[in-house]
């Protein structure tokens, strides 16, 4: 919606009155538009004041689907980088940094080397954090512009990287012109884009907290706070409006996908507020529809909920979902030094999902940061990386993981400022004073520090990233357990088409030496191996009967807290 009609809307409603118009999608920006290709697995974004650039592309896509092939990293703008030094981070500075991301040569290695990017909530919003929309087709004035957006698009796809936005269909703000319109007045054409009661249901939401609150001309439901109404998708003119959103985020503004707030609330049967049928159902038109704009379109949802809950979704109703079980258990094997609770996740997932249909991550903006939970120790955080980034599913790092960000809860206090150097402010703002400030160790902690340092956490994530792109078998390959008795070492193959990758993770602080492995059956012939990892020599197995192996040593000792990735065949 473009600020003007905006701004009249909001005049409107101010006034009490009813507007007469239903929102509309705006025309596209006069001066910048987004060319996608429904039928490509590579959109691109076009100026057309200047030629672009060819789209690189890290590595040929292995997979079905091209997500199968990427690394996402999740970005809070307000905390990445302030290009203008207002304090705030914003879009601008987020295409200063892409090379840090991936500078688009996949011959180079210093660069992190991911290949997607989710943006928290960029629209219009009075918070800090976004999640409350009061115009979903306009890029928030402290972030930028839409033409600023269009530029990261196109500087994004020529490094080879995807941009997926945060999408909030729960709710929105209590001050977005639809809710003002339908509280002040009974009659407004907005009041059924809302639940209401006239009387206290008297019910909570599934936290505990109130659920219905109080407003001049009824009770209102929104099931996380008063300032976030929840939308009624029983009224198809909401999804009518949402499907303009949809359209306009694809079409208009070149985006490649969306990450869905809160989906598996959409739509209550009473107190049943989570994963109804209903919900289920609205989310397969929903599907259908931003499939038939661009089928490459990708979907990653927010459905905290366990495995078997979160698996319903996947397949005719969202691409992926986040696995935050299988997030509980990788952090549990880091900490405790122990790889049954990650081993019980990967069963569970690997049977479950389709293959590799899933989204996984350590933490996110809704949680305790990951190194926060490993009290800061790096080689655990290490650990949880390999596990991350060598196991099945679609890997997603929140900003800041990489170098070991701290943070808890509240939730400002893990969303700080990203910490690029020793300077003022981590490096993030020539301001005096950034929008937060950063943590306090960030002198030590900080992407600098760390950059040259082959044996930091940051070289650790990038050598782990860089060779998942080189090999298909941990980006699109099944899993499959390697039975050992040491349960201090997680070992798993990565099997595709045409590699088959075994995967040691020495959990633990003490070399490992007295182990062997076993595979009943496997897709081995030759007993020929190489490790592609860290390069260190290792022996063959000797191939059964069955295409597995028995007693397989490959290396005489795993080091401490160790990673090793064997290519067999």
């Amino acid at each position: 919606m473009h600020r003007l009609t905006y701004l009249l809307l909001l005049s409107l409603v101010v006034g009490c009155a009813a507007p007469s118009v239903t929102p509309m999608r705006p025309p596209a920006t006069p001066t910048l538009t987004a060319a996608v290709e429904t039928a490509t697995p590579t959109p691109t974004t076009e100026v057309e004041t200047a030629t672009p650039a060819n789209t690189a592309t890290p590595q040929a896509m292995a997979g079905p689907f091209w997500w199968n092939d990427a690394v996402f990293y999740e970005i809070f703008v307000r905390s990445f980088y302030d290009s203008d030094g207002d304090g705030i981070g914003d879009l601008n500075g987020v295409i200063e940094k892409l090379d840090y991301l991936n500078d688009g040569d996949p011959a180079t290695t210093d660069d992190l080397g991911v290949t997607g990017i989710w943006l928290m909530p960029i629209m219009q919003s009075p918070s800090y954090h976004g999640y409350d929309v009061v115009d979903y087709f306009t890029v928030d004035d402290e972030y930028g512009t839409n033409e600023d957006f269009l530029r990261l698009m196109e500087e994004a796809h020529q490094r080879g990287i995807r941009v997926i936005v945060d999408l909030v269909l729960n709710h929105t703000s209590s001050q977005h012109p639809w809710f003002v319109s339908a509280r002040d007045d009974v009659n407004s054409p907005y009041r059924d884009f809302y639940i209401w009661s006239e009387e206290d249901p008297g019910y909570k939401g599934p936290w505990g907290a109130r659920a219905w609150h109080p407003s001049s001309t009824g009770y209102y439901y929104g099931i996380f706070w008063e300032g976030m109404p929840d939308l009624n998708y029983n009224n198809p003119a909401v999804t009518a409006e949402m499907q303009e959103v949809i359209r306009f985020w694809l079409e208009d503004m070149g985006a490649d996908g969306f990450r869905l707030d809160a989906v598996k609330h959409l739509i209550e049967d009473g107190r049943i507020q989570e994963n109804t049928p209903a919900t289920h159902e609205w989310l397969r038109g929903f599907y259908a529809f931003y499939k038939g704009i661009n089928p490459d379109t990708v979907t990653v949802g927010e459905v905290w909920s366990s495995t078997a809950a979160v698996v319903k979704y996947i397949g005719d109703q969202l691409d992926l979902a986040f696995e935050f079980d299988t997030a509980q258990a990788m952090l549990r094997s880091a900490k405790f030094e122990n790889r049954d609770y990650i081993l019980d996740a990967h069963r569970l997932v690997t049977a479950r999902y389709p293959r590799n249909q899933f989204a996984t991550f350590l933490t996110n903006h809704d949680q305790e940061r990951a190194m926060s939970e490993l009290r800061e120790n790096a080689n655990h955080a290490k650990m949880a990386a390999s596990l991350l980034l060598t196991g099945p599913g679609v890997p997603f790092l929140y900003y800041g993981e990489e170098i070991g960000h701290v943070g808890g809860k509240p939730d400002e206090n893990i969303r700080t400022p990203m910490q690029w150097s020793d300077e003022d402010n981590a490096g993030f703002t020539s301001a005096t004073i950034a929008w937060r400030a950063p943590q306090r160790n960030y002198r030590e902690v900080n992407v600098a520090a760390q950059a040259d340092d082959p044996d930091s956490l940051l070289s650790h994530y990038r050598r782990l990233i860089h060779t998942r792109s080189d090999h298909a078998a941990l980006r699109v390959g099944d899993w499959r357990e390697v039975e050992v008795e040491d349960k201090r070492l997680y070992a798993f193959l990565r099997h595709s088409d045409n590699e088959t990758l075994l995967v040691l993770i020495n959990l633990s602080g003490e070399p490992i030496s007295d182990y062997s492995l076993s595979l009943p059956e496997g897709p081995l012939s030759e007993g020929s191996a190489s490790e592609v990892f860290t390069g260190v020599p290792v022996n063959a197995p000797t191939v059964n009967a069955n295409g597995g192996f028995d007693g397989y040593v490959p290396l005489a000792e795993l080091a401490a807290y160790g990673t090793y990735i064997v290519q067999l065949k």
